[in-house]
């Protein structure tokens, strides 16, 4: 198989279309399309845009013929394979909603996976399920007696079609995008046509500046916003060639990010600050010799907190293999704005802030420090609001702010997504009927640029200060010998007395009993001294923190676990 071309002497059609489904059939024009990788790195499927758009078109006329109606909405295993991508596209065609769904925790096991699922098809209407043959049985199980027109794999589908397809409306539903639950169980986001196609051209026209020499090189599951939408749709819009690494591939050799992106001269690819760190952490000097990033034009950051120590250390181990340091690009969005909501320019690099932690936990302000040895806290600055969009910082009058104060962030644009899907108390505690978003994000203004200090939920108070928990467990992972990126979790729980109280679990690598207490007195100590606070800390085993489907740590999950009992230590057993 010969992968795609990146056909940098094509003309570009920049994003400028009424409906993703029309996008397709303007990028089926060229000679550009997904190149599917296996879990080796392994070049396994090459679905040229063409292929992939009379193939959606074939599958869509199937689906209308199973009694399916425009509008109705499809659960989606979202594999990184050619199946997901047919089956997402003949939704499109169709008129369906797709609502793409993750595929299991490595370690979460069946009867989670399954209930997990089975609340996304409830809380989607779902009318129809498609999944992988590996997780078909398992679709179905979550599927049972919700009364679905049908369950199972593309293979399964009937050979005949409805003879004609709708006409798209431009301002219906897209699709749902599930929020990543870093916060609350997830819901569906209701992304429309024109959301996304807003969305499209304000990163790759206005932000990223998306060229014909550009080629897209992703290993971010395509359930989560910045892997469909931002590595996927986009490249789409634009017509660009995109080489497709499943997630697992990356997460069990890193490496092979980077080696596409050396083989296929990428010049987009994306992550969040833990998988730049993990790539770094796993380099070898004989990898290193191989690589040649001297392409990669735009190092997209977002997902997470940005975080700069790692992603110097990345720029470091990787100068030498060409990477540019200014091609970092960081972002800031969610899936309610259908992705991003602000980028920095491509080739700034990255620009941050030092700001006064006192300042911050007790007057919300983002001062430089001004005295020898105060505490300080570096924050990545995520660039300018997008072409066509809004955002305000606002104290808790709903009054905006100056630069340097730290409120509440709200955001309005057409990118904005129309409600969560079926959930209108859910919408209206979010979304104003004067179209602004509160993005529950805390963050401040810095000459033009948006700087993110965390979640408004997460947010400590403790006798008066307003503690980010981040800080906490960054102090902890970078200072504590043998911990690691989401090793800690942070978070408050009232006490008996109704007092607030600080609690990090922390993942341990050994059952040692008296390593485990070791390292929990040495992180106690370590928070108390460089923040002042008495943290109550508890062991976990390896893998037992939570994360949301972008891989990040899910500081409310882990919160309900420790609540409901789950890392307290098993009872003796008597002996007799």
């Amino acid at each position: 198989m010969t992968p795609t071309p990146t056909a940098a002497d094509r003309t570009v059609r920049k994003g400028d279309f009424a409906t993703i489904a029309e996008a397709l059939d303007f990028a089926a024009t060229q000679r550009t399309g997904v190149n599917i990788h296996s879990l080796r790195g392994e070049l396994a499927e090459v679905l040229t845009y063409a292929a992939l758009a009379e193939q959606a078109r074939t599958l869509a006329g199937r689906l209308l013929a199973l009694g399916l109606a425009p509008g109705d909405r499809v659960a989606l295993a979202a594999d990184s394979d050619g199946d997901f991508l047919r089956a997402f596209f003949a939704c499109q065609y169709a008129g369906l909603v797709p609502a793409p769904t993750p595929l299991p925790a490595p370690l979460g096991g069946k009867e989670a996976y399954v209930a997990h699922v089975r609340r996304m098809m409830l809380s989607a209407g779902a009318k129809a399920a498609f999944a992988p043959p590996a997780l078909a049985a398992w679709f179905a199980e979550a599927a049972d007696g919700l009364g679905l027109v049908f369950v199972g794999t593309l293979a399964d589908l009937p050979a005949a079609g409805a003879e004609r397809l709708p006409t798209i409306n431009p301002h219906g539903l897209c699709y749902l995008q599930f929020s990543s639950g870093s916060t609350r169980f997830p819901v569906g986001v209701a992304v429309t046509q024109s959301a996304l196609m807003a969305n499209l051209v304000a990163i790759g026209h206005h932000g990223l500046g998306v060229a014909a020499a550009d080629r897209t090189v992703t290993w971010l599951p395509l359930y989560h916003d910045m892997g469909l939408v931002g590595m996927l749709l986009n490249s789409l819009a634009f017509q660009v060639s995109v080489d497709l690494l499943p997630t697992g591939a990356f997460v069990r050799r890193p490496g092979l990010w980077l080696d596409l992106i050396s083989k296929r001269g990428g010049s987009i690819s994306y992550a969040p600050t833990f998988g730049y760190e993990l790539a770094a952490r796993r380099a070898s000097a004989a990898t290193l010799s191989k690589l040649d990033l001297s392409t990669w034009r735009v190092a997209g950051l977002g997902g997470d907190m940005i975080r700069p120590e790692p992603l110097r250390a990345f720029a470091a181990t990787f100068e030498p293999a060409g990477f540019n340091a200014r091609a970092f690009t960081a972002s800031y969005g969610m899936a309610e704005a259908t992705l991003a909501l602000t980028l920095t320019p491509v080739g700034q690099g990255l620009r941050t802030d030092i700001a006064d932690i006192d300042a911050l936990e007790h007057h919300r302000r983002a001062s430089a420090p001004t005295r020898s040895g105060a505490r300080a806290r570096e924050f990545t600055l995520c660039g300018t609001v997008l072409e066509g969009h809004m955002i305000e910082v606002r104290d808790e009058a709903g009054t905006p702010v100056s630069d340097r104060t730290v409120g509440r962030i709200f955001a309005a644009g057409p990118s904005l997504m129309k409600n969560y899907f079926g959930e209108p108390a859910e919408t209206a505690k979010t979304l104003s009927p004067d179209g602004w978003l509160d993005t529950g994000d805390l963050g401040y203004t810095l000459d033009g640029q948006i700087v993110i200090t965390g979640r408004a939920k997460d947010l400590i108070i403790v006798n008066g200060r307003n503690v980010w928990p981040q800080d906490l467990e960054w102090t902890a992972e970078r200072e504590a010998p043998g911990l690691r990126a989401g090793d800690v979790a942070v978070f408050s729980v009232n006490d008996e007395a109704g007092e607030e109280r600080v609690v990090a679990l922390v993942q341990c690598r050994t059952s040692d009993p008296a390593a485990r207490a070791a390292l929990a007195t040495d992180v106690g100590n370590l928070l108390r001294t460089r923040h002042g606070l008495e943290v109550k800390v508890v062991p976990t085993p390896p893998h037992s923190l939570p994360q949301t489907s972008s891989g990040k740590l899910s500081r409310s999950k882990a919160k309900a676990l420790y609540v409901t009992g789950a890392f307290e230590p098993a009872p003796a057993v008597p002996t007799i």
